[in-house]
């Protein structure tokens, strides 16, 4: 007998401070690799009140203006009210960069060196990472994270586009979904907290997002009279961005993934070229398991891949469908290994990587993106019917 249960997942608007971090640092990355296709590339940021701050290694051929490139991610965000201490004309950026360690260098270039096992391209770090994918939705996502993202995305186009002027740029959203077992049956619970400004009363907030969001988002057969909204619950949220709260990059990695579905091996995606495995080989898993829930092998699929720095070659793949597969899992498993290639330099290859991409990964979920699939080359399924194939 299935099981009933809640689970909630959440979401963050660009203009969170966190996310604002990941903007600017994914920025950086793009910037170089515009240029440089090659670059090394590890920037992390913080921001707080109204200062900048980027801290990392790069190596590249590319000459990047660092300060046009933070300015211009968060006049994109949108922080050009004059009611926001935090403002893309007026902070201060600072910097400290320096070259990637060439003794992390020796270990990923596709060259040999004194004390390197091989001439082949190594991964950037060592590391365990996910993938998954389940068939609750559309886009092979769990819905509790779907729906946040989607939620967060229909707020922002709701702040740029001028409906609702008095919106401002940071904001999350939460949605907590009733399951029987591994179906989703309703929405329990949505939450949306954004930013506003000062002249705006609780009131118009709450009836104005439950209108003109939540129940234009969510459709209606997910919600009922027993759902609760809670909109702004502290009664006011004038105070957000970095003047509120200090951001970094990397502290939204469950929002970035699966909202708590599925497991996270720890490491973060933003400002990190594709030879950090932290970034593609979480991408590499997410491609993975979507074709095989794509292929309708299974209906919740993870894999886990592990990696020692500088070695070519995963040190292990594992793959669990839950109960849900509909073949043997050691066959799923071999037929993985038939039609994909693990090696770093390989996913960087399959997946095509090496491209300024990844400003557009940012906010609102790395995976679940169907809306560029020549960008977001890991939400293709294009590997579904060799999957089927490998298994006979």
């Amino acid at each position: 007998m299935s099981r009933r249960y809640i689970f909630s997942s959440e979401s963050v608007t660009e203009g969170h401070p966190d996310k604002v971090c990941d903007t600017i640092s994914d920025s950086i990355l793009d910037a170089c690799l515009e240029q440089d296709p090659l670059s090394r590339v590890a920037c992390e940021t913080l921001a707080k009140g109204n200062l900048v701050v980027l801290a990392g290694e790069i190596t590249s051929n590319a000459n990047v203006d660092f300060e046009e490139r933070v300015r211009t991610a968060i006049r994109d965000i949108g922080y050009v009210n004059a009611d926001c201490a935090f403002h893309a004309d007026t902070c201060r950026v600072i910097w400290e960069m320096s070259e990637q360690s060439r003794d992390i260098k020796q270990g990923v270039d596709s060259v040999a060196a004194d004390g390197k096992a091989t001439a082949e391209q190594g991964a950037g770090d060592q590391g365990l990472m996910f993938g998954f994918a389940c068939n609750e939705t559309p886009e092979l996502m769990p819905a509790p994270i779907s729906f946040a993202h989607k939620l967060g995305r229909e707020l922002t186009r709701l702040r740029k586009s001028g409906e609702i002027p008095w919106l401002r740029p940071d904001a999350k959203t939460q949605v907590s979904i009733e399951y029987d077992g591994y179906k989703p049956v309703r929405a329990t619970t949505v939450v949306v907290s954004s930013q506003h400004s000062e002249d705006i009363k609780q009131k118009e907030v709450r009836e104005t997002l439950i209108e003109l969001l939540i129940k234009k988002v969510i459709p209606d057969e997910w919600l009922d009279s027993k759902t609760t909204y809670l909109v702004n619950p502290t009664g006011r949220f004038v105070i957000g961005g970095p003047e509120g709260d200090a951001g970094i990059t990397g502290r939204k990695i469950i929002c970035d993934t699966y909202g708590g579905m599925g497991r996270h091996g720890g490491g973060a995606f933003s400002g990190k070229d594709p030879t950090k495995v932290d970034r593609s080989a979480a991408y590499m898993g997410r491609w993975v398991a979507k074709n095989v829930v794509a292929s309708g092998l299974a209906d919740r699929c993870e894999v886990q891949f592990a990696y020692a720095i500088g070695h070519p070659e995963p040190v292990s793949v594992s793959v669990d469908t839950f109960c849900t597969g509909k073949v043997d899992e050691e066959k799923l498993e071999h037929a993985i290994w038939e039609v994909f290639n693990f090696k770093p330099a390989e996913i960087i290859k399959q997946l095509n990587l090496l491209r300024p991409i990844y400003r557009k990964t940012t906010n609102y979920g790395h995976f679940g993106r169907i809306d560029d699939l020549d960008a977001i080359t890991w939400e293709k399924t294009n590997k579904a019917e060799a999957l089927k194939q490998a298994v006979r």
